[in-house]
């Protein structure tokens, strides 16, 4: 018998088509083990979508997709408002209007079959919001008053509840400022049952057990967490590019050596129809055929040669891995050190912004950061008593979290152009193909296209816009971006020479953007600057 547990999931030739006829998801195989999974892989690869067909809330097109028990499934978006309580959100509504029904005397038996063994649900349900920090949170109270992240753990204290076999999460960080994480990285560690994350935190990625990759339509799974994953990769890559170093040596070689074999064929054929010329014709035909055998069983051996070369060149490169980086070239937007850019005012201090900083907006959830920026740009009304502030240029680039300003019917070149004049079709579409948009992406309807696709667009937007802009704005702009679109949203404001205003909880992505200062927001309305 194998010592090897039985997989929690497995995916057999798995497909999914949506109804236009579009293909999610093609011939997908593999198996999550009973661990904790961090689920990686480029925007529009298929991941969520993924989640959705094993929690059953999609049907494959074919193949079939086995589970060992029932399974949970916490989406990227949480459905909030006034008419859903916290008991909603951690599931046990029916329960406890049950246990109340038969406290009060009702003792019908569907309340029985409800409760099942869940007599202590209400008690165990505070325990476990209080173990997660949110202690002030009573069961009857309106979802649409929690923050993002209090509202996060709660529907995760609700699947703990559960305890359901399988477990699935998709973007579980979003939103989530630096605290809530930590409180979310705790509860995840352990986790019982069988625990499959879809993530771009590479720190809750680094407490997971195994990293499972959505490429190509296949999953690959390493028995490692992120940051192992990726030294493996790298490990894996260098040996790849070896190969193909190796491959096309030998390729050459071999080439040459046709060359030369044919040279001297030539050189023989040549020698021999001189020769021929003094002998008896039916000595020379003789001659002429054994020689012509002899130079068909040289070509036939030298163009194996070739052609196994060729191979063996084609199975190295295709181990390599064709991920690409931005290069862009932008125009200088003229920010010298010495121009103040804008300033922000709390009762105490005015903080300027000048010259191409480099400055990180940070603070707990609720604080009234994307208020600010929305105060700063659209000129919108500050918290009461709070932060203020003003532009001190018309040159600015705003990315709000949420993409609601595209264009979704139109291609991502109707939705650029409007915005750099001065750019020709051209040449909009080799900065586009810089990043990494081309093809069929530039005139498809953006509405069709991926996150980090449409991400993209509305990068392109800022980024091309004329006048250059000498101030971008960026509110969490890594939200449901992919680990690889991260990295090219790096290597594009590597290039940019303006300066950068940017509000995550992200450290990693900060500490990559080279932040100059960082400005702490406080729940008091204060703001605290640190080089």
């Amino acid at each position: 018998m194998s010592s090897h547990p039985a997989p929690a999931v497995t995916l057999h030739n798995v497909s999914f088509e949506w109804l236009d006829g579009s293909r999610a998801l093609a011939d997908v195989s593999g198996t999550f083990q009973a661990a904790r999974s961090g689920l990686i892989g480029r925007n529009g690869s298929g991941k969520s979508t993924l989640l959705r067909l094993i929690a059953g809330e999609l049907t494959p097109t074919s193949g079939t997709i086995s589970c060992i028990g029932d399974v949970a499934y916490l989406p990227q978006t949480l459905t909030l408002n006034t008419t859903t309580t916290v008991a909603d959100l951690l599931g046990i509504t029916n329960k406890i209007a049950a246990l109340h029904a038969i406290e009060q005397g009702d003792v019908a038996e569907h309340h029985f079959d409800t409760i099942g063994d869940d007599w202590d649900i209400e008690t165990r349900a505070i325990e476990q919001l209080h173990s997660v920090g949110l202690s002030d949170i009573t069961l009857n109270r309106s979802t649409n008053t929690l923050s993002g992240g209090q509202a996060m753990l709660a529907a995760l204290t609700g699947l703990r509840l559960r305890a359901a076999p399988i477990t699935l999460l998709d973007e579980p960080t979003n939103n989530l400022d630096r605290s809530t994480r930590n409180d979310l990285h705790r509860l995840l560690e352990k986790w019982p049952g069988t625990l499959i994350i879809v993530s771009h935190d590479k720190a809750l990625l680094d407490t997971m057990e195994a990293t499972t990759e959505l490429r190509d339509g296949q999953l690959d799974t390493y028995g490692g967490p992120y940051s192992a994953w990726l030294q493996h990769q790298e490990q894996q890559q260098a040996a790849a590019e070896q190969a193909v170093r190796a491959a096309e040596s030998t390729l050459r070689v071999e080439k040459k050596q046709r060359i030369d074999a044919e040279t001297k064929l030539a050189r023989r054929a040549a020698q021999g129809r001189k020769a021929a010329a003094s002998m008896p014709p039916i000595v020379a035909g003789g001659l002429q055929r054994k020689a012509e055998v002899t130079a068909g069983a040289t070509r036939n051996l030298m163009a194996a040669r070739v052609t196994s070369a060729k191979t063996a060149l084609d199975a190295a490169e295709a181990r390599l891995r064709d991920d690409e980086a931005i290069h862009l070239t932008l125009p200088d937007p003229d920010v010298p050190n010495s121009r103040r850019i804008a300033q922000l005012h709390d009762t105490h201090r005015t903080l300027h912004l000048q010259g191409p900083e480099r400055i990180a907006l940070v603070g707990p959830n609720g604080v009234g950061k994307t208020r600010l920026l929305n105060h700063l740009v659209h000129n919108t009304p500050p918290m009461p008593g709070g932060i203020t502030g003003e532009l001190l240029t018309q040159r600015v680039g705003y990315l709000p979290q949420r993409l609601s300003n595209l264009n979704d019917t139109a291609s991502a070149l109707d939705n650029i152009l409007p915005d750099a004049p001065g750019m020709t079709v051209g040449e909009l579409r080799n900065q586009l193909a810089r990043l990494l948009l081309r093809g069929d992406s530039v005139t498809r309807p953006v509405g069709s296209l991926s996150g980090g696709e449409r991400f993209r667009v509305q990068l392109a937007r800022l980024l091309f816009a004329q006048p250059t802009a000498q101030l971008l704005i960026l509110d969490e702009p890594t939200n449901n971006l992919d680990i690889d679109t991260v990295d090219q949203l790096v290597d594009a404001l590597t290039t940019y020479r303006g300066a950068l205003l940017v509000v995550s909880h992200d450290d990693d992505f900060l500490h990559r953007l080279n932040v100059t200062m960082t400005i702490d927001m406080t729940a008091h309305g204060r703001l605290h600057a640190r080089q």
